[in-house]
């Protein structure tokens, strides 16, 4: 088990990559490496196989399951309107491994957000009595909460504060076009690893 890494768990819908990128961002900025199903596109790597084997590596889980609910949003299916459950079920993963894998991964640190900090008791009422962040669907306030999280559970005090670190997340976003056309990339073209590169660039940019 890595313990710089981070695993991530959310949902890869264009409606939530604002969340998803703020996540990144901080996780990085803190000095972390951020993982996920998005880093590595081998077709001949089986889904499950490879998140299992992510949590496994990762010290540190970041689930939100603000999104589980009926998919009924525009890629949802009228005929079928099913719950999101990827993110309950990784969050089960990264529980079990915590729990039953040993005393290594009995060292893992989670987190976990929703939109309020009571919804999740009418789906996944399993969980009842740990400690759920609300981000109230608001990308600052989930930068905040993560921010002060990480710093609190790996005790790094080279990770920004709460304030300092939405600051930097807006100096970020600003500088972002310029970075998109350093790699001749549109925004909207930017892949998981390209924007891992540019906020990496941006901080070693800073750092002159």
């Amino acid at each position: 088990m890595n313990t710089a890494d981070v695993f991530i768990n959310c949902p890869f819908s264009r409606d939530y990559d604002t969340h998803f990128k703020a996540i990144v961002f901080v996780v990085i900025r803190s000095g972390f490496t951020p993982r996920c199903a998005r880093e590595d596109d081998d077709v001949g790597d089986i889904r499950y196989e490879k998140i299992c084997r992510i949590i496994a590596e990762c010290k540190f889980g970041v689930h939100d399951i603000s999104y589980t609910g009926l998919y009924d949003g525009p890629a949802g299916d009228p005929d079928f309107p099913l719950p999101r459950f990827n993110m309950p079920l990784e969050l089960g993963l990264f529980l079990g491994a915590k729990k039953f894998g040993g005393d290594v991964q009995a060292k893992k640190k989670i987190v976990v957000f929703d939109r309020d900090e009571h919804r999740f008791r009418k789906f996944i009422s399993d969980i009842s009595g740990s400690d759920i962040k609300a981000h109230n669907n608001n990308t600052s306030d989930l930068i905040t909460t993560l921010a002060t999280w990480l710093r609190h559970v790996s005790q790094r005090r080279t990770v920004p504060g709460p304030a300092a670190m939405l600051a930097e997340y807006q100096s970020f976003t600003e500088v972002l076009p310029i970075l998109c056309a350093s790699q001749k990339l549109l925004p909207e073209e930017v892949e998981y690893q390209d924007y891992v590169w540019m906020v990496s660039e941006w901080m070693r940019q800073r750092a002159q």
